[in-house]
């Protein structure tokens, strides 16, 4: 989720917890794909290309799998699919708003599961432009405490046009413009600091704090998005207080 607020770091738990291996491997499959057919099949010469295997590797995604995915997507294996790019804009419970980043080979397959997974949820798809002006494009590294400062992290990555750094409670979250997400990650490689996840997000500066039946709406909502195959991320500005956290914790 955009933003990691604690709604966010409970989400990425969460995901780490009870994530569908198969569902995510797609996903960095899908990507590495449509980067091939961009830039050809050449890392060296294709830096999106090289993004897209780097995370699949790091989320042990098979060699075999990406350099299949390599070649359908530069058109070498004859079976190659053409994918495009959506965003959905969705209205959930107490005001909150989500982006649902969309990468399909079926526009009007897409548009319905979305559709019919945000009505079931009690969610409604709002009118395009509704949403969206809320969120901005960051790139987002979180990072985990562990014994680093906050000025640790700001010493590997000044230079790198780092935008902000987000102390959390167990975890550090460096934002910056999308096209500066590569230097704070090699800012923080040569710094000796291990980082949990790195990623281009919508990100809303407008948080919508939610109380417990409109978290527990939410969740369900955002799970059932989550899980249509052409969703490719799902980004929100929900946001949960500690009391909310801790009575959905007592409810698990």
């Amino acid at each position: 989720m955009a933003g990691h607020s604690k709604w966010a770091n409970t989400k990425h738990r969460k995901a780490a917890v009870d994530a569908k291996r198969a569902k995510l491997n797609a996903r960095y499959i899908k990507q590495i794909e449509v980067a091939a057919r961009n830039g050809g099949p050449d890392m060296a010469g294709n830096p999106g290309l090289d993004l897209a295997v780097s995370k699949a590797k790091k989320n042990s995604v098979p060699n075999d799998n990406i350099d299949r995915a390599i070649k359908r997507g530069a058109g070498l294996t004859g079976d190659s699919v053409e994918y495009e790019e959506i965003t959905y804009e969705v209205r959930g419970p107490q005001g909150s708003a989500l982006l649902v980043e969309c990468l399909t080979d079926n526009r009007n397959r897409a548009a319905a599961e979305v559709r019919i997974a945000v009505t079931r949820s009690g969610g409604t798809v709002a009118d395009p432009g509704s949403v969206a002006y809320m969120f901005q494009r960051k790139g987002v590294v979180v990072l985990p405490k562990n014994e680093l400062t906050e000025d640790d992290v700001l010493a590997a990555v000044l230079e790198a046009g780092v935008e902000d750094v987000i102390e959390h409670e167990a975890s550090f979250e460096v934002r910056s413009e999308p096209q500066d997400l590569q230097a704070v990650i090699k800012g923080l490689e040569e710094a000796g600091i291990e980082y949990e996840s790195d990623e281009v997000e919508f990100v809303s500066e407008v948080k919508v704090d939610l109380d417990l039946e409109a978290a527990k709406k939410f969740f369900k909502l955002n799970d059932a998005l989550e899980d249509l195959e052409d969703v490719q991320s799902v980004h929100s500005n929900a946001d949960l207080s500690a009391e909310t956290l801790a009575a959905l914790d007592a409810e698990e």
